[in-house]
């Protein structure tokens, strides 16, 4: 017996919930079905939480005043700026430290405190957490060092950092350092080596002659 679909918002066309149009919903709209509670509960924290009501509220006020006009990097600081943020911590991938020098020094053109740590602080080799040498680049000829996202995080929280920017950590890399973060963090950069960093372009050539998913899209 197979197993019953269930449909979520990725399913929908619609997108009704946009200007609350509750006569176009779909059947299974997650909105018309939400647990009123649990919504209500969610609503209050934006309302009552002095921080994360105020990030919800910049971050609106942004989207509203220059929704497509500002690139991320001006969006990020922006954000700054109307948040008050004193000391921005960035979590860099090394292989993208040219990409955090610029940034950096526009956080210092508009007077933001910053400081940049990379991804392998403490030259910790990888067989150290399990990582066999068949299993690194360098396939074990010499040390190669992990990367410590959870270093980058403690780092950071030491050195007192109010919001953080991560620049290409690699997946589950930034997962971890998420994780970790005491400040709040956004993503500047998103790491994909093979798209020069733009990850969404497999996206958008998913159905194209020579994507890699028309396999998967064609069940």
């Amino acid at each position: 017996m197979a197993a019953k679909s269930i449909h979520t918002c990725s399913d929908c066309a619609v997108l009704a919930c946009l200007g609350r149009d509750e006569s176009k919903y779909p059947a299974f709209c997650l909105t018309e079905h939400v647990d009123q509670e649990l919504l209500n509960e969610v609503v209050q924290i934006y309302q009552t939480d002095t921080e994360q009501g105020e990030i919800a509220r910049v971050s609106a006020g942004i989207e509203g005043e220059f929704y497509g006009k500002l690139t991320r990097v001006e969006e990020t600081i922006e954000f700054i700026k109307r948040m008050g943020y004193k000391k921005i911590g960035i979590a860099s991938c090394v292989g993208l430290m040219n990409e955090t020098r610029i940034f950096a020094r526009i956080l210092k053109a508009n007077k933001i405190s910053y400081y940049t740590v990379g991804c392998k602080i403490g030259a910790v080799d990888k067989t150290e957490i399990g990582i066999p040498n068949e299993k690194k680049l360098n396939r074990g000829c010499g040390h190669e060092s992990m990367c410590n996202p959870i270093m980058q995080a403690r780092i950071l929280e030491t050195q007192g950092t109010d919001f953080n920017v991560v620049i290409g950590l690699c997946v589950g890399h930034d997962t971890l350092f998420l994780r970790h973060s005491k400040a709040p963090t956004t993503v500047m950069i998103v790491k994909d080596r093979v798209l020069g960093h733009n990850p969404v372009a497999a996206l958008y050539t998913a159905t194209s002659m020579y994507s890699r998913f028309k396999k998967e899209l064609s069940t």
